[in-house]
C-alpha cells in the first residue's frame, strides 16, 4: 500500500468497515432471530389463562402442605407436652 496514494488507502479501509460491518449485522440477525423465537408473538390469551391456572394451583397445593406440615407440628409438640410427667417450668410456659 501505497502511502502517497489516498485513494488506496480510503478503499483499504472502506473495505475493512465494510467487512466488519457485515459481521456486525450478522450477529445483530441471529439476536434478533432468537427474540422474535423466545418473544410473546403468536401465544393466544387462553395458553396465558392455562399457565395461570396451573401455576395457580400448584401454589394452593404447596400452601396446603404447607398447613399440614404446619398442624402436624404444633400436634407433635402438643403430644410431647402432654406425654411429661412434671409439670412445666415457667420459662417452657413462657415458650409454649
Amino acid at each position: 500500500m501505497d502511502p502517497n496514494n489516498i485513494h488506496s488507502q480510503s478503499s483499504s479501509l472502506l473495505g475493512l468497515l465494510q467487512s466488519q460491518q457485515g459481521s456486525i449485522y450478522h450477529g445483530e440477525g441471529i439476536k434478533a432471530a432468537k427474540a422474535r423465537r423466545n418473544g410473546g408473538k403468536g401465544k393466544s390469551v387462553s395458553d396465558y389463562a392455562s399457565v395461570w391456572e396451573m401455576k395457580k394451583e400448584d401454589w394452593e397445593m404447596k400452601k396446603a402442605d404447607l398447613e399440614r406440615k404446619e398442624r402436624l407440628s404444633k400436634l407433635a409438640i402438643l403430644d410431647t407436652l402432654l406425654a411429661r410427667p412434671q409439670p412445666l417450668s415457667e420459662a417452657e410456659e413462657d415458650v409454649y
